[in-house]
């Protein structure tokens, strides 16, 4: 898949961080701050973008991947009325060892960026996609997302393989979504990332209609 794509730099103290966003964020992607889970919309181009940019963070370890999408909260569906504080996502390589609370001052410093454009295999949205829940939460299991929430921004932070197992369920959802909403009258198809147990999991759902 081709991905849009810009391309930030910025320094704090004696280093500095690249960040990659899409040219076009998507209109139609929302993602809540809920009590019990994350929640996020998305229709079938923003599940594909958001796909592509999981797929992204895989392969690009010494970079922050910003999905700036809080803004679209106001045009969120009615399911989302309910939900509490809208947030973006930046996608971050443990080895980075960024610390998200220093997010904000790096966001500040941000400008324009540089257009790139960027080809990448297409996630596989195979039936293995989507670990189970199980699996994920295993005590041996060490290879999983953990999260922070700094600044208005959700921070996944986690190694190649999950990045990639990700990008496979957003695939998945924008693959199957549109079919799953025509053929059973609009019900809803939702998958999950799952993180840390200490953590809450991301749900993500198929929305068709927007305002």
């Amino acid at each position: 898949m081709r991905l849009h794509t810009t391309i930030h730099t910025a320094r704090l103290g004696a280093t500095e961080f690249k960040v990659i966003r899409p040219a076009r964020p998507p209109a139609h992607a929302v993602l809540f701050d809920d009590p019990w889970y994350l929640n996020g919309w998305f229709d079938q181009e923003a599940a594909h973008l958001t796909a592509g940019l999981w797929a992204l963070a895989a392969t690009s370890p010494r970079s922050l991947v910003h999905l700036p999408i809080r803004a679209n909260a106001k045009d969120a569906p009615d399911a989302a009325t309910g939900a509490q504080r809208p947030l973006d996502l930046v996608l971050l390589h443990h080895s980075l060892q960024f610390a998200p609370s220093r997010w904000k001052e790096l966001r500040s410093r941000l400008g324009r960026g540089r257009p790139r454009t960027v080809d990448l295999p297409v996630p596989d949205p195979g039936p293995d996609a989507e670990p189970a829940a199980s699996d994920r939460h295993h005590r041996e299991n060490r290879d999983r997302f953990h999260q922070e929430i700094h600044s208005e921004t959700l921070f996944m932070t986690g190694s190649t393989r999950t990045f990639l197992e990700a990008a496979a369920v957003f695939a998945s959802l924008a693959r199957e979504g549109p079919g799953q909403a025509f053929n059973h009258g609009g019900r809803h198809y939702c998958r999950s990332v799952y993180v840390d147990p200490a953590d809450r999991d991301l749900h993500i759902e198929y929305r068709e209609e927007w305002p």
